[in-house]
């Protein structure tokens, strides 16, 4: 079989990296496309996984919609090159190429549809099958959605899938056990982020200055850190940035995605943005499993309040661990689950 993974972000390749090793390893082909971004192009080089790149995503709405007609076409050519039997993505562009060819597509969603509902309306309308986590099962949606027991990052951050590696430690010039907090900002800058916000320079200079007397603060951020904050960046591989996380004190920061793998690792977590009470992977999280904490932008000084909570706690790393062993107990493995699905749901050899 042929499989078509198309990758648009960072983490649509650690959702995805699992599974592809395994199904090349059983004998399957994968053709990886991806959306041109140096983080992403980063990981998968250090993988060393031969890639497709389709250009770059464009800055505009209107931009965005002329270059997703192109990813379309670039991938519907791919597919048909390639004889692709099934395409995976978290992606506009392989239900669409699908609709055109005899490729299958699977769609894989872990947002609310109120949170991206362009997303919702043209691409889980033309999908294949569409997999979300549980949390998400009171949308229903039909035959087609399959809702799965766990949530993205338990593809790549699960123990059976991820052991941390306390060398990275030494890389980043961190002694063992000293207290150091990972802060990410985000830049906003996807259609679904239109509107949307997080910490102001304010807000993250006085969160850099609370935390100071705690440990030392590292930022691992997306382009265009303001200057007062270069300082903090942490010069880092992004294939080393889960080790490092998994020995942090705290996460902090504006970004759904790793405020969840932080949750995984058993790291406390702490966002602050516009999407929170939004999205209900990171609601489930909060409010059954106590793994992270949502607060919008006018919130900082709760924020602050739970913060101070925390640090304040003497065995916040055991009760953390506690807290993921319970989520852990009650999530399955989503790369195994994945790997074995493709073979359940229908989705044979092409004609």
């Amino acid at each position: 079989m042929t499989y078509l993974f198309d990758l648009g972000h960072p983490a649509h390749f650690h959702l995805f990296k699992q599974s592809i090793r395994i199904l090349q390893e059983k004998g399957h082909k994968a053709v990886i496309t991806i959306k041109d971004q140096p983080v992403l192009i980063a990981l998968l080089q250090d993988a060393g996984m031969e890639f497709i790149n389709l250009g770059h995503k464009g800055k505009s709405l209107p931009a965005k919609a002329l270059r997703q007609l192109m990813f379309d076409w670039k991938v519907w050519k791919i597919a048909r090159k390639h004889r692709v039997d099934i395409g995976l993505g978290v992606s506009m562009s392989v239900p669409h190429a699908a609709l055109f060819c005899k490729m299958k597509s699977v769609l894989f969603d872990d947002d609310d549809r109120a949170a991206t509902p362009l997303f919702y309306q043209f691409a889980h309308s033309v999908a294949g099958r569409v997999l979300s986590p549980d949390c998400l099962s009171f949308q229903q949606g039909g035959k087609k959605y399959t809702y799965y027991n766990g949530y993205h990052e338990l593809a790549y951050l699960h123990p059976a899938r991820f052991t941390p590696d306390p060398a990275i430690l030494q890389k980043a010039g961190v002694n063992p056990g000293e207290p150091y907090f990972i802060l990410r900002f985000n830049a906003f800058g996807a259609y679904h982020d239109t509107g949307q916000g997080g910490f102001s320079d304010e807000q993250k200079q006085d969160l850099i200055e609370k935390l100071k007397p705690y440990g030392r603060v590292f930022i691992t951020g997306e382009k265009d850190v303001a200057p007062q904050f270069r300082s903090y960046l942490i010069n880092l591989h992004p294939a080393d940035m889960h080790s490092f996380m998994a020995f942090a004190t705290l996460f902090l920061g504006d970004s759904q995605t790793m405020a969840s793998e932080a949750a995984m690792l058993g790291v406390p977590s702490i966002r602050l943005n516009s999407f929170v009470g939004k999205i209900s992977y990171l609601e489930e999280q909060e409010k059954k499993y106590g793994l992270t904490f949502g607060f919008l932008p006018q919130d900082f000084d709760k924020m602050l309040a739970k913060l101070d909570e925390l640090l304040a706690m003497n065995d916040l790393k055991a009760e953390w661990q506690l807290r993921r062993r319970k989520m852990l107990e009650e999530k399955i493995d989503v790369t195994a689950y994945l790997v074995e699905g493709l073979g359940a749901w229908g989705l044979g050899r092409r004609a």
